[in-house]
């Protein structure tokens, strides 16, 4: 089955996680313990349910996105006995149906991307031990919640873990996007006008991978220190006003709503393509595209044509997560030390939720170190320690010069 030969590629490949899937076999700490779970149901997570099921956890497992699941993973999952309601192409109501599904499971732990898993869980004031949250996207929601005081259990930020957005956002969103991107295009980015909207760790890496194809990259920021800091790293800044009229390619990076809108859209030249690299589709307003559209066609797969009159856009995934709709997410690399935060998470919660409280917290600066140790042992790769003489040094303020 191919979805068995997929996910073992990735274990081959996940060799960090593999390490804590042997420490974590053999400790059992997620013995009697339920976990659901709402993340992109493919490859890698699947190595991150095995992971968690040999910890000792029995797993319950749903998509959190409709389109993102690939269906010979979620067949493969349910062949070795997992609960997963994941599948590739969900109307919206089979999507939260699915994840009511999970949420009947009765998790004793969450592992969620984007939060929905969570809010379905609040919404049924139904208590969990502790919950943790992959995404950027997710963890802006999740901290609104910590401070309207409504957030029910303790969450793990693993969004905010070094080993997660230097590398996974920065590397991972930049490789994958762009893959994405020619996988359902076919067309060359060397000298294209690509912008890019958000200059956040997606952003960045984003908009390093296109200028790495020969892309001239225009970035659309609203915060003025990463506007800034877009300047510093060599691409042109303006508004997203601007940028419509000249733009060939536009990539929405940005975790927020309505970044391209209706009257940029009418400015666009013809031939313009959109497409969205955060986790939900908001970013783009298809709604709007729809509205102003004279006929819309599929002219490949996950290309629509949109259809103005006098110009012609298209839209790529349907305004979904592009590297996930049109690619396989992020490389395996990438993902094996997100994947190692969130099982290391996971462990943590067990131990440990009898003493949290209701808040959004940090990945342990322990944990996330050890994922980095981890990775550079992997890579056969040796660095320096600090003499006790160093240390000293380093926190004696009388030394002087």
């Amino acid at each position: 089955m191919e979805g068995f030969n997929k996910i073992a590629w990735a274990e081959r490949h996940m060799k960090v996680l593999g390490k804590i899937r042997e420490e974590m076999k053999r400790d059992k700490p997620l013995d009697g313990f339920r976990i659901g779970m709402a993340l992109h149901v493919e490859a890698k997570t699947a190595v991150l349910v095995k992971t968690l099921v040999d910890a000792g956890a029995e797993v319950a497992i749903t998509g959190c996105n409709p389109m993102s699941s690939q269906n010979d993973v979620a067949d493969a999952l349910r062949s070795m006995g997992i609960r997963c309601y994941a599948k590739r192409g969900m109307s919206v109501e089979e999507y939260y149906s699915a994840i009511a599904k999970v949420a009947d499971f009765k998790p004793d732990i969450v592992v969620d991307d984007g939060a929905d898993l969570i809010f379905e869980l609040h919404r049924r004031g139904q208590k969990v031990k502790g919950a943790s949250e992959e995404t950027t996207t997710g963890v802006l929601r999740l901290k609104a919640m910590e401070r309207e005081g409504v957030l029910q259990f303790p969450v793990i930020a693993v969004n905010d873990a070094f080993t997660k957005f230097l590398f996974d956002n920065r590397y991972g969103t930049g490789q994958s996007t762009v893959d994405g991107i020619m996988r359902a295009t076919n067309m060359l980015l060397a000298g294209k006008k690509v912008v890019v909207a958000g200059y956040g760790w997606c952003g960045r890496g984003i908009a390093i991978r296109c200028r790495g194809m020969g892309a001239n990259v225009i970035v659309t920021e609203v915060d003025e220190i990463r506007a800034l800091e877009a300047i510093m790293d060599g691409f042109t800044v303006m508004d997203m006003d601007s940028a419509s009229e000249i733009g060939d390619i536009f990539i929405t990076a940005t975790g927020n709503r309505d970044v391209v809108r209706e009257e940029h859209m009418r400015k666009m030249k013809d031939g313009a393509i959109l497409a969205n690299a955060g986790h939900f589709n908001v970013e783009v307003d298809v709604k709007a595209l729809e509205r102003i559209a004279k006929s819309v066609k599929e002219v490949r797969k996950n290309v629509k044509e949109y259809d103005l009159g006098d110009r012609r856009l298209y839209l790529l995934a349907e305004g979904r997560l592009v590297n996930l709709v049109a690619g396989d997410g992020h490389p395996i690399e990438v993902m094996d030390m997100s994947f190692s935060d969130q099982a290391l998470a996971v462990r943590f919660i067990a131990e440990n939720w009898e003493r949290l409280e209701n808040k959004v917290y940090r990945l342990p600066e322990e944990l996330d170190r050890k994922v980095a140790r981890l990775k550079l042992e992997t890579l056969g790769v040796k660095i320096d320690k600090l003499t006790e003489e160093q240390i000293k040094y380093l926190s004696d303020w009388r030394s002087g010069t």
